[in-house]
């Protein structure tokens, strides 16, 4: 990506459209959705500031292990200050971004610019997006036993919300099958086989529907090989801590809600909000708006809506109140971080080089 891209793509104008549609949802809500004597049954005592500590906890805590992995796969050549920008900037292109782009190819970028070579960025970022992936490919089915299928998908079972088995259900599978795919192809690819399936991109992407797609799909080919052979020389306790580190930072993720509940209502089903939050994250995907602005509020106030102990008539009210709490605490930090860190950033990490072009 060049200079002028990657700056447009960092400018603090990109803030306005995700913070413009999450402000229009929230007064929305609060207007249309949102029931206000609903609202009383939520006090604020100790035990519910206390929770929301921990809340905000978690969310510096997932920060700290992805600061960590990033150091980690990179073998320590960046700094823990470094490793912290890069992340505080992944995560602000993710937010400014819609879901189905991310900040994952500017994430190249950032690790160049802090002195790690383009190739091995490029292994590194690929690497990352493997194992969050893989997260979820390996959770997800293991937590579905204890929950169970239909606890899971139907938001009612009194009338108390929309049946969603059929679509969530469908959506759900389609979503895993999609993202497992994905996983045993990359992971095929960086562990076994990477020519092969850089010859089987280029073959499916040669087609003529897809022949718009071919360079993308020859570059990531090509990264595939290189990361492979990056990855062929590391020992034991490089996966390990890459293991561990995505493990917490995705637990850690997912365990927000659970304690934002648990600072207004008893609540004992942490289990099935967990692993609905997994079926949120395939949601969260593909959804059109920048970082899930708006999208990712209603979703969650909906689906969580039989789980929050009320009549029916406040529950929907407070779980979508739960749901606004959740993105103050977990995503507008995140914006915010990024438009201090980013313009800095910029002026010393582009400027200098634009100067010497001229």
């Amino acid at each position: 990506m060049d200079e002028q891209k990657v700056k447009s793509s960092l400018g603090l104008s990109r803030i306005a459209l995700p913070v413009a549609i999450g402000i229009a949802v929230v007064v929305w809500l609060m207007v249309k959705e949102i029931d206000a004597s609903a609202l009383s049954y939520l006090h604020i005592t100790w035990t519910s500031i206390f929770w929301i500590w921990v809340a905000f906890l978690f969310v510096l805590s997932r920060t700290f292990f992805y600061v960590w992995r990033i150091r980690s796969l990179c073998d320590g050549n960046l700094s823990w200050m470094a490793s912290l920008r890069i992340i505080l900037l992944w995560e602000f292109t993710s937010a400014i971004s819609p879901s189905t782009v991310g900040g994952t190819a500017l994430a190249v970028v950032f690790l160049n610019k802090e002195g790690i070579s383009v190739g091995r960025s490029t292994s590194v970022v690929l690497l990352t997006s493997f194992l969050d992936e893989l997260y979820f490919v390996i959770v997800f089915p293991l937590l579905l036993p204890f929950t169970g299928m239909k606890a899971l998908f139907l938001n009612s079972s009194e009338g108390s919300g929309s049946l969603l088995l059929n679509n969530l259900t469908t959506l759900a599978l389609v979503g895993y099958a999609i993202i497992l795919a994905w996983v045993l192809i990359v992971g095929y690819g960086l562990f076994i086989n990477p020519v092969s399936i850089r010859k089987l991109l280029v073959y499916i992407f040669g087609l003529p529907v897809l022949k718009k797609w071919k360079n993308g799909a020859e570059k990531a080919g090509s990264d595939i090989v290189a990361a492979s052979e990056e990855l062929k020389t590391k020992p034991k306790s490089y996966w390990f801590r890459a293991a561990f580190t995505t493990f917490m930072s995705w637990t850690l993720r997912y365990l927000i809600v659970n304690a934002i509940i648990l600072s207004f209502f008893e609540f004992g089903e942490h289990l099935l909000l967990f692993t609905r939050q997994l079926v949120l994250w395939i949601m969260m995907i593909i959804s059109p708006t920048p970082g899930g602005s708006g999208f990712a509020e209603i979703i969650l106030g909906n689906y969580i809506t039989d789980m929050i102990p009320a009549g029916h008539e406040s529950a929907r009210s407070i779980s979508l109140t739960m749901a606004v709490i959740w993105r103050a605490i977990s995503y507008y930090p995140f914006l915010i971080a990024g438009a201090i860190v980013a313009p800095g950033w910029i002026q010393r990490k582009f400027i200098p080089s634009i100067a010497k072009k001229k």
